[in-house]
């Protein structure tokens, strides 16, 4: 089957028009569409992974070069080192800011990337910066199908010719518009009660918002301008920052690029040409990598947590004081990291020193992870019995993380492997950064968090199914990076990873590839740099009514 490129693949996630088209459809079918054939009902698909403007406030001269000087040093290449846009700072006069994170549960990536930024803030700031983590959709829509878009999400998805039309359409211009039309004529509203909610100890709506969702851009941003000009405009006006955090690697919708936004972050080169393509300003680009969970975070090169911007003056306190922390947090972050693989192993009980294959199926254990363990244990199995050495131990070992998928995971504990193999069926893990770093090679979907982490850990990836639409584009991502492949039959997969397995030269050389491709400080890389945005634009509002006071 032929996978797309890049430039054929810059959409992404659930596009509203489409979904009210399918809804009733959705709805007869219930929740499994039993009426669907069989044949129709499955394309292999992992649909969960738990890994899965420009107004910017008035600035002094000294200021606004300073400022434009970051966003030219702020790095583009994916192969060169991250640069902050801002210095972090730690403190000053307001003790507390707050960030409301829009996002929704279409899929685990967007929640893990919202946590991994709460994460990185109360690891950099702590106690400083207060996050509100919002599924706006499903606590705010206004009625069916708005505020059933993560069921509706999960039946398309496992239904992939359902996402595929929806995808398709939903990236056209008449979707786009109907898109906006639609969120603005009914949406409005409900999402506005959302943006003005208290947020933390403050008692006041958000400092600052930030979206980890395609569809949590143009409506934002009205609000936010209507909110910061009394209703008097959904246009212009707008104070309040806000930034995009786009959470897809190798492809993305257009829904994610608004020209509107203060800061777009985006992951790789290709989709800061789709930002491009969408209009958004070269200045308002930031790439550096891809928000991923705690237990991945690593050093930069320089040792600390991130790279710091030291030419900027205006720092509360000092960059020793701050470095000191950087430091502190780094040995923390990295304490897995250190361990070697053998000890990891033995932490988690598994056999030190055999080739191990971890298969892995999201938080929901789909994506054919039955078969596809069952093909990979028979294939090693037989590798292992053509090995006339003498000794009777297993000479491979399959790790299975099969999620919420109790069903799979009873199956694949109660078959029997063969003697040439060892086997660790897991359920639901949240530790899989160990797990990953305990093994040779992954086999799993092309979701754009798991390719991210495994990059980090440097291993191999075997990617076994995508999503039609924006995942599609993450295996060009890989393939192109020299790091993986992709296949959806269980079989070529098996051969594929015991080819691999056969050579230490070629594990070497993707090994290598992979640690190339990795971000590991892109979480608080990205931090800091909406960290600076927002204390910035604070600082500085704050100042404003100050002389307003002293006028009246």
């Amino acid at each position: 089957m032929a996978i797309p490129t890049y430039t054929q693949h810059r959409r992404a996630h659930s596009q509203l028009p489409s979904v009210i088209v399918v809804a009733l459809f959705l709805f007869v079918c219930k929740c499994k569409a039993f009426t669907i054939p069989s044949i129709v009902r499955r394309s292999g698909v992992n649909v969960f992974n738990n890994e899965d403007i420009h107004y910017i406030p008035s600035l002094t001269n000294h200021e606004d070069n300073f400022f434009h000087q970051c966003m030219k040093s702020s790095t583009r290449s994916i192969t060169s080192t991250s640069t902050s846009l801002y210095m972090s700072t730690t403190n000053g006069p307001y003790d507390k800011y707050t960030i409301q994170i829009l996002m929704s549960d279409t899929g685990g990536g967007h929640r893990a990337s919202a946590n991994a930024l709460r994460d990185a803030f109360d690891t950099l700031y702590p106690n400083q910066i207060e996050c509100d983590i919002v599924d706006i959709f499903t606590d705010y829509g206004p009625f069916f199908p708005i505020n059933a878009f993560v069921p509706i999400y999960k039946i398309m998805a496992e239904y992939s010719f359902l996402w595929g039309w929806t995808y398709a359409w939903g990236a056209t211009p008449l979707g786009l518009w109907f898109n906006e039309l639609f969120l603005e004529v009914f949406c409005f509203d409900s999402f506005a009660k959302c943006m003005k909610r208290p947020i933390g100890s403050s008692g006041e709506r958000a400092d600052m918002v930030v979206s980890v969702h395609p569809l949590t851009q143009d409506i934002p941003l009205k609000i936010l301008t209507s909110l910061d000009t009394d209703q008097q405009s959904r246009t212009k006006g707008r104070t309040t920052p806000f930034a995009t955090v786009v959470t897809d690697l190798g492809g993305a919708h257009p829904t994610w690029f608004n020209p509107g936004v203060d800061k777009c972050f985006v992951p790789s080169d290709a989709l800061y040409q789709c930002a491009l393509d969408r209009n958004v300003r070269p200045e308002q680009i930031i790439q550096h990598g891809l928000p991923i969970r705690k237990g991945f975070w690593g050093e930069s090169k320089s040792g600390n947590i991130s790279e710091q911007n030291t030419n900027n003056s205006k720092s509360f306190f000092s960059l020793d004081f701050f470095n000191n922390i950087n430091n502190s947090n780094s040995k923390m972050m990295n304490s897995n990291s250190s361990k070697s693989r053998n000890a990891l192993r033995d932490e988690l009980g598994l056999v030190g020193n055999i080739p191990t294959v971890l298969i892995v199926g999201g938080g929901d254990g789909m994506g054919g992870i039955t078969s596809q363990a069952r093909a990979m244990g028979k294939k090693l199995n037989e590798k292992a019995n053509e090995v006339n050495d003498g000794d009777n131990n297993p000479k491979y070992q399959i790790v299975v993380v099969c999620g919420k998928n109790a069903k799979a995971q009873n199956e694949l504990m109660s078959d029997q492997w063969g003697s040439g193999i060892v086997t660790k069926i897991n359920g639901f893990v949240n530790n899989m950064d160990e797990w990953m770093r305990a093994s040779d090679i992954i086999v799993t979907k092309a979701g754009p968090g798991t390719i991210a982490e495994a990059s980090i850990c440097g291993l191999p990836c075997m990617l076994s199914s995508y999503l039609p639409g924006q995942e599609a584009g993450n295996i060009p991502f890989v393939e192109s990076a020299g790091f993986g492949t992709y296949s959806g039959d269980e079989k070529v997969i098996a051969d594929t990873v015991s080819t691999w397995l056969s050579s230490p030269e070629i594990l070497a050389t993707m090994k290598e590839a992979a640690l190339q491709a990795a971000r590991p400080s892109a979480t608080t890389d990205i931090a800091k740099d909406i960290a600076g945005m927002l204390f910035e634009t604070k600082n500085q509002n704050e100042k404003v009514k100050e002389r307003e006071l002293v006028m009246q």
